[in-house]
């Protein structure tokens, strides 16, 4: 049994690290509400009104849709291929498969600025060999960012194929199931969590990226990581406050809707068992 002092050490813990990830967005938002607020936010907001939310132009609501879309394509796309690599590693006949898991991951050893260099660099050859136009456009952004998000999916998924799965998957052959009957009511819901995982760890870090996707602009919108970036490099624009806490929110909701709709299962294997 813990002592009061072990239980108020952790309480005072919890309190700390809830205040250190929440205190910041709290801020933000709230300063988003001052409409006195120009060349700098105040909180507590001094004279609160909706003023920088009706204010919002144009290119902040194109930014914010290009960035949720660019995300969930490159997530998508990093799942996908992940979880075909992850599966390849786990349960492939070639040797090496830890330098092939290495492989996967050297994206993320490389410094996000190189690639978004190197993704210049590439398109511009496609562009002048094939006459193929990348820069700009959403294929250009999906590919390049599920570049540095597949390590991220391969990890998650990776993670939940284990030693176990393989006994229950052979069990279940040996009592007379199909690959496909295996594949469907066994390896697919085990994999789950680190499908689950994998794509929202690609799709957060895909949505705020910005080393790479300020490269990669060629006119017209940027994602809004980049626009935002590119605002506050000269000026500061209280509606920055603003499309930030609606980011905040819808991020919030999506992830819990997410769970809602697809289960707690998901992230805690085995809760519904419970």
């Amino acid at each position: 049994m813990k002592s009061p002092f072990s239980r108020a050490l952790i309480l005072a813990g919890a309190i700390a690290a809830y205040a250190f990830l929440l205190l910041p967005l709290i801020v933000v938002i709230g300063a988003s509400f001052d409409s006195a607020a120009a060349a700098y936010f105040r909180f507590p907001p001094q004279a609160v009104s909706l003023r920088w939310y009706l204010d919002l132009s144009t290119k902040y609501w194109s930014a914010l849709v290009l960035s949720f879309t660019i995300a969930l394509c490159a997530g998508i796309a990093a799942v996908i291929i992940g979880a075909l690599a992850a599966l390849g590693i786990a349960r492939g006949t070639l040797r090496g498969s830890a330098v092939l898991e290495t492989y996967f991951r050297l994206p993320l050893q490389i410094p996000f600025v190189v690639t978004g260099v190197v993704f210049l660099q590439f398109y511009y050859l496609l562009l002048d060999t094939f006459g193929l136009r990348l820069l700009g456009s959403l294929p250009g952004y999906v590919i390049a960012h599920a570049f540095f998000c597949i390590p991220y999916a391969v990890g998650a998924i990776g993670a939940v194929i284990t030693a176990g799965l393989d006994r229950i998957e052979n069990a279940a052959r040996v009592a007379g199931a199909t690959e496909w009957r295996v594949f469907r009511r066994i390896t697919l819901p085990a994999l789950k969590p680190g499908v689950f995982a994998g794509f929202f760890f690609a799709f957060i870090v895909s949505f705020g990226d910005v080393p790479v996707s300020v490269f990669l602009g060629s006119g017209g919108t940027a994602p809004l990581p980049v626009e935002i970036f590119q605002t506050l490099q000269f000026d500061f624009d209280p509606r920055v406050l603003a499309i930030s806490s609606i980011v905040v929110v819808i991020s919030s909701t999506f992830i819990v809707a997410t769970q809602r709709l697809a289960g707690l299962d998901l992230v805690l294997p085995g809760s519904a068992a419970r």
